[in-house]
């Protein structure tokens, strides 16, 4: 009897659909999953895509966490940037505790910092004072200052609620004059960081407009933009830069020596992405859908910004953040021996003056922090790029 019953259920086209739900979870986990993704937009697969990317997505909160501290350098940085402290001369970064002598857990702190001199020497040794502990406070008091030169305020990220003349606190060591590194860092970002944004948002509209007019209308136009194209690729990058920048007048003031430095970078590395833009331009001139505009009256403005630029916008994108970077090291470059931005202004290449000097090296090597910070940023940045660029074909294997 109850073979005959289980012989007839076997038989039975329905066995299929009594399986356990156990059974055929995996398969309807990736039916699910094929349906989420046929009805995805092009931006939702892109995003999918580059939080894959893991070293992508770390890159880009580094990236914002940089531009964090950039923009808000003054309420970042415990200290003015160029206020000195004449006991800390070339001091080491600061120790934080998170527990004291006695073994009890507490808030961060520091201990007193002590001076003393080699007597053969002469160098500055510094040394705890265990016996008088500093709390690290939160949305401290401090040296007032003017956010961006508009609004005045003294509350600053993080500090001691002691005078700066009795203790400091210098989370990437002093220099020669006693000036704070990390405040000094936190202020050269603003300059480092913002002048590649600038000079790429430049070459990316020369790029665009030079390269769109030789791709899309061809003839005469193409063959002027390309051979000066080749006339500027055909000079040695790095000796065209050193002669350009310097020719800019040693008395100008730090903003329009900001903006020529920007200039410069900008009218010598547009020419890649010019090259770039016309070739798509070529490659998409003649497909269907330009095609489909032109007969239904569209202006050609009309084709190039809505039909044809964001079919390659993320390629774009990609290039760009990928272009940061060099902005960067040419304007940390130049700025190192002298060619770039000056001081009082203040970037990483500027701060990475100090490392000239091989006494200051050799006695205080963090002030070698700034080219870190470079690095960091740099490596950031191509990290952040390469994600972008594999987003930007979603449906690549």
């Amino acid at each position: 009897m109850e073979s005959s019953i289980q012989k007839r259920w076997y038989d039975d086209a329905s066995y299929e659909d009594a399986l356990p739900e156990e059974e055929n979870w995996a398969e309807d986990a990736s039916a699910g999953s094929d349906k989420k993704v046929d009805v995805a937009s092009y931006g939702q697969l892109m995003w999918w895509r580059f939080l894959r990317h893991r070293m992508a997505v770390i890159s880009a909160v580094l990236v914002i966490l940089l531009y964090f501290v950039a923009v808000f350098a003054e309420f970042v940085a415990p200290y003015d940037p160029e206020n000195t402290f004449a006991r800390y001369k070339l001091a080491p970064p600061t120790a934080i505790h998170i527990m004291d002598d006695q073994g009890n857990l507490r808030r961060p702190f520091v201990y007193r910092m002590d001076r003393t001199r080699d007597p053969e020497t002469l160098r500055s040794i510094y040394t705890e004072d265990r016996s008088l502990i500093y709390p690290i406070r939160f949305f401290v008091e401090g040296p007032e200052y003017k956010f961006w030169g508009i609004w005045e305020s003294n509350t600053h990220l993080f500090g001691l609620d002691v005078d700066r003349e009795e203790q400091g606190i210098f989370l990437m060591g002093a220099d020669r004059l006693g000036r704070d590194v990390f405040s000094r860092m936190c202020h050269g970002a603003r300059i480092s960081l913002t002048i590649g944004l600038v000079s790429v948002v430049v070459s990316l509209v020369l790029g665009i407009v030079l390269g769109g007019i030789s791709g899309y209308y061809g003839g005469i136009a193409d063959n002027i933009i390309q051979r000066s194209i080749e006339f500027v690729r055909s000079i040695p990058e790095i000796p065209l830069i050193m002669g350009l920048a310097a020719a800019l007048p040693t008395d100008w003031s730090v903003v329009r020596l900001y903006f020529g430095i920007t200039l410069l970078l900008s009218l010598i590395g547009w020419t890649g992405l010019a090259r770039v833009v016309r070739g798509r331009f070529l490659s998409m001139r003649e497909e269907d859908f330009v095609m489909a505009a032109r007969l239904s009256g569209s202006s050609e403005m009309r084709i190039i910004l809505r039909h044809m630029m964001p079919s390659f916008l993320s390629h774009i994108i990609a290039s760009l953040t990928l272009a940061v970077p060099a902005i960067i090291l040419a304007e940390t470059g130049l700025s190192f021996i002298g060619l770039g931005l000056r001081a009082p202004a203040l970037s990483w290449g500027v701060l990475l003056q100090e490392a000239q000097n091989l006494r200051s090296v050799a006695l205080a090597p963090w002030v070698l922090l700034p080219g870190l910070a470079v690095i960091i940023t740099v490596l950031a940045f191509n990290f952040l790029g390469d994600g972008i660029r594999d987003a930007a074909d979603p449906y690549a294997k």
